[in-house]
């Protein structure tokens, strides 16, 4: 640092000019302090070379007169001072010596020593000590390719949805068939979550939407231009392309992940209130699955874990969504869809097994005359006995009778009775005409 003269007000170069300070002139406004500066200009106290060193500032300026040079040549120009002046030894030599023309631009040794000090206790640090933040951390997020499996864990973590039906008014319908829920755009979807026991201190429920294909399941899951740029609440702090929400949670974090940029929320746990098992969060989701430019008809899951404040997994569900215009009607038709492929799918594999696991009966034998075995039958009445009994000479005479002989007394029979109904004559109208009858007019 070099010794100027303004320095006479904050370092121990004042204490060398106290007694000639009251005649200080307020020449040299050549600094940018607020203050002017203060030169001492009595000859009874100050050596030559520094009136000479004032001149000099007041006629060439400061960046002559002051410069590295130039002052070298007045430092070495000062007389020895007499022992007035050493009174109190070398401390006041020794105060000067910071400002020394070779200024040091290292560091202070203070300061050296504590960030070596630093660096030694991080690399000495075990890795499981150097906290790292659930955003880094999170197994939801971080994976490139999530897990959709469901994973109770050891707090049996599950979730529950309200029952709503499939009327053409409801907002939000959950269907345990399909593991699907179906949703209006920005409309409340309660999600009860139900755990068994207490996780541990800080416990997060992270909410994370991931595409159903796996030609789609690397790509992140946005919200649509359209509705990004669209307006909404001053209170919302939510990122305009985070599809998912939390409603009415001030403690909410959104967060997108260094490595894969996937947006979760993620909202701490609470436990349940007095007589109820289940915690509710209320999500909203902000785009349509229809739109163009976001989800554009691909099928997505909403992943739901609890973890730690760490980023440790405790726990994960899964489920799908579609977010419509109507949750009823959606519902209804996919779900009937649904029973119809399983009603086909079940049909076919009946019908084969029928054919494959058909019961063999064997053959039943026909009872001929060989057989001499006689019953003796019992009839009440003479008309049904007369009756049985022409059936059954009937029977005795077929018996005798061959196959070719019977096919040939159906065939007459059945030719003499439609020729019988041919010439039944009609009760009114004109007279049927035979062949060899000739006509009245004849």
């Amino acid at each position: 640092m070099d010794l100027y003269p303004e320095d006479a007000n904050t370092h121990t170069f004042r204490d060398l000019f106290s007694s000639c300070l009251e005649n200080a002139s307020l020449d040299m406004w050549y600094f940018s302090t607020t203050e002017p500066p203060l030169a001492c200009r009595c000859p009874n106290c100050c050596p030559l070379s520094l009136l000479t060193m004032s001149e000099a500032v007041s006629e060439t300026g400061l960046d002559e007169a002051f410069s590295q040079e130039s002052f070298s040549d007045l430092w070495n120009g000062l007389p020895n001072l007499s022992s007035p002046l050493l009174g109190h030894g070398n401390d006041l030599w020794s105060d000067l010596e910071p400002f020394s023309l070779h200024v040091s631009m290292v560091a202070p040794q203070p300061l050296i020593e504590e960030e070596s000090m630093l660096v030694q206790e991080l690399d000495s640090a075990p890795p499981s000590e150097v906290p790292l933040s659930p955003e880094a951390n999170s197994v939801a997020t971080s994976s490139i390719v999530p897990s959709t499996e469901d994973y109770p864990g050891d707090h049996e973590f599950l979730l529950n949805f309200q029952q709503s039906g499939t009327a053409k008014s409801v907002t939000c319908t959950y269907s345990p068939e399909l593991n699907k829920l179906f949703c209006q755009l920005t409309k409340t979807c309660p999600v009860q979550i139900k755990v068994k026991g207490t996780p541990p201190a800080g416990a997060l429920i992270r909410a994370t939407a991931v595409y159903k294909k796996s030609e789609h399941v690397a790509e992140v899951v946005k919200r649509c231009p359209h509705h990004e740029r669209s307006t909404e609440s001053v209170e919302d702090t939510a990122p305009r392309n985070h599809l998912i929400r939390v409603e009415g949670n001030h403690l909410a974090r959104y967060t997108e992940n260094a490595n894969t940029h996937r947006h979760s929320v993620a909202v701490p746990y609470e436990a349940p209130q007095v007589g109820s098992d289940f915690t509710t969060v209320l999500y909203n989701y902000m785009c349509n699955s229809s739109c163009m430019g976001g989800m554009n008809r691909r099928p997505i899951l909403t992943l739901i874990t609890l973890e730690t404040k760490e980023g440790q997994l405790l726990g994960r569900r899964s489920f799908e969504v579609r977010i419509c215009a109507c949750p009823g009607r959606d519902r209804k038709m996919e779900e009937g869809n649904s029973q119809r492929k399983i009603g086909k799918s079940g049909n076919s594999k009946r019908a084969i097994l029928d054919v494959s696991q058909a019961p063999v009966h064997p053959e039943k034998k026909r009872v001929t005359s060989s057989d001499e075995e006689i019953f003796t039958l019992q009839v009440r009445g003479r008309q049904r006995y007369e009756l049985i009994k022409t059936i059954h000479d009937a029977l005795e005479l077929q018996d005798y009778i061959p196959q070719q002989q019977m096919e040939k007394i159906k065939q007459q029979k059945q030719l003499k009775t439609r020729r019988e109904r041919d010439m039944v004559a009609p009760k009114k109208g004109k007279k049927l005409l035979v062949k060899d009858e000739a006509p009245d007019s004849d």
